[in-house]
């Protein structure tokens, strides 16, 4: 998406949904101009600034940044006034969601005994009829994953709850299953440790109403079966409906507007809590950088910065921006040298992660585009030359990067971790507990400000800061473009090197 001048903007929102904010006066600072310099200038202090100023908005704001709340509402305008203090123009890609809240949920078990039973509700679950229900649990006949009708033959689920393990199908079509055979209601436990926050991907009317759970509460409620009858009250009102929301987009003036290097990082958050590491960290680590980048007086490419809304439900906002390229400005899509995506850079049990597209440590189960190892090597090299231990993290496509990949645009990233295990040999690299999450208040309402790892965010945002600067100057490796900085002109004398960072003027 090439940047327009206001005027040009303001005459195409009605067809883009795009609205548009003046910019600010250029930023008045000394020059930076190379990777090292970049780094130097965005701090730990910059960007934890940022995290305080999100944690103010959702303290005002019903303690949550969710999409389409006052909370990301504000968020955005933050991100905005930012970057137009900073020198940029922002501009606002709208786009509608389905909005999911929870408004009443509990369950519990009443017989043989009685107690609450923790689980989370899936995004986009039906809800139970109005007071709830109470049913004996059932599990399915055939398979415990519970895929396809036929794995409950021979069973009976009319007016029961469904037992069914994790694993084989997705959620929606558990859930959908279960509906078809008459549950009331499915319980989804875990097939690993953790526990189970799962979404149906979207409204599903006929599925049963569904929730997630851990595996150790899965496998006693199994171990209470096979003694006899288990009861279980379940209560789930949810509010489902469609509403508006956006993605804040700016970019650099200068450098090639046909060789776009892009930054992204998701501004939404769970309802939960304030999202300060998921994914407030992200955001205000590409906030400082694309602060401190208006400083410099040459680029060879542009950078593009993006805040993507309602990622939470869906990776909607991310989707709908690529969706809306390919389809209506394709070449603007081939224009984008490769995408960088930072969701979670400041988990407390942190890990260095970095997006496996060589596929050394993960088999990627989707499509790795050609340049994305290239990226990921961007990110590598740099904390190996700082010394910097680092470990793979799968290349999954379970974050905004994944509708870049899918139209074949290169992509790497930074990740912390979320609600994997650290292992002992993670310990060894980078301190912390082995057993325990790398955040254990993910999507809780305790991921605020005290549950940001300020060394983390520091080793984190030094790396988004260099890989920035770096691709800023040269995507050669990844895509064999050597820009001069002119748009559409090739660099003469080939790929450019970073040499003489320190005396660079």
């Amino acid at each position: 998406m090439r940047v327009r001048r206001t005027s040009q903007l303001i005459a195409a929102a009605a067809g883009l949904g795009l609205a548009v904010t003046a910019t600010a006066g250029p930023a008045e600072a000394r020059n930076i101009n190379t990777p090292k310099k970049l780094e130097r200038a965005v701090t730990t202090e910059a960007v934890m600034d940022h995290l305080e100023e999100f944690q103010a908005i959702a303290d005002a704001n019903d303690d949550n940044r969710a999409a389409g709340s006052s909370g990301y509402e504000a968020s955005g305008r933050y991100v905005e006034e930012t970057l137009q203090e900073a020198g940029y123009e922002t501009e606002r890609q709208y786009f509608d969601f389905v909005y999911d809240r929870v408004d009443e949920f509990s369950l519990a078990e009443v017989s043989p005994q009685e107690r609450d039973l923790e689980a989370v509700p899936m995004s986009y679950s039906p809800s139970t009829p109005e007071g709830g229900v109470t049913a004996e649990l059932a599990t399915p006949s055939g398979a415990a994953t519970a895929c396809e009708e036929a794995d409950y033959e021979g069973a009976d689920l009319s007016g029961q709850i469904a037992l069914i393990s994790r694993g084989t199908c997705s959620f929606a079509q558990k859930a959908l299953t279960a509906g078809a055979v008459g549950a009331e209601g499915a319980i989804i436990y875990n097939n690993t440790d953790g526990d189970l926050n799962g979404t149906l991907g979207g409204p599903e009317p006929d599925a049963a109403p569904v929730v997630g759970t851990t595996q150790a509460l899965g496998e006693d409620l199994l171990q209470e079966l096979a003694q006899g009858p288990v009861e279980v009250s379940f209560n789930l009102q949810k509010t489902t409906e469609q509403r508006e929301t956006f993605n804040v987009i700016a970019e650099t003036e200068q450098g090639r507007d046909d060789n776009v290097v892009m930054l992204g990082a998701h501004l939404d958050g769970v309802e939960e809590g304030a999202a300060i590491n998921d994914n407030g960290s992200g955001s205000a680590g590409i906030l400082e950088t694309a602060v401190q980048l208006a400083k410099s007086k040459k680029l060879n490419n542009k950078v593009r910065f993006a805040w993507w809304g309602a990622e939470e439900l869906g990776l909607i906002g991310s989707t709908h921006y690529v969706e809306d390229l390919a389809a209506n400005d394709p070449d603007a899509l081939d224009d984008i040298a490769t995408y960088l995506n930072f969701d979670m850079i400041g988990s407390p049990n942190y890990q260095i992660g970095v997006y496996d597209a060589d596929e050394s440590t993960y088999e990627a189960p989707v499509t790795v585009p050609e340049g994305s190892e290239a990226t990921e090597d961007v990110f590598t090299d740099y904390f190996d030359k700082s010394g910097q231990a680092w470990v793979d993290t799968p290349f999954s496509g379970r974050s905004d990067y994944a509708a870049f990949i899918d139209n074949g645009v290169p992509a790497s990233g930074l990740f912390t971790g979320a609600d994997g295990v650290k292992t002992e040999e993670e310990v060894e690299l980078f301190g912390g507990t082995a057993g325990v999450t790398y955040d254990p208040n993910y999507h809780s309402p305790a991921d605020d400000l005290d549950n940001v790892n300020a060394e983390a965010l520091g080793i984190m945002s030094d790396a988004i800061a260099w890989a920035t600067m770096s691709l800023a100057q040269d995507t050669s490796a990844v895509n064999g473009e050597r820009s001069a900085g002119k748009s559409g002109k090739p660099h003469p004398q080939g790929p450019l090197t970073m040499q003489g960072e320190e005396d660079a003027a």
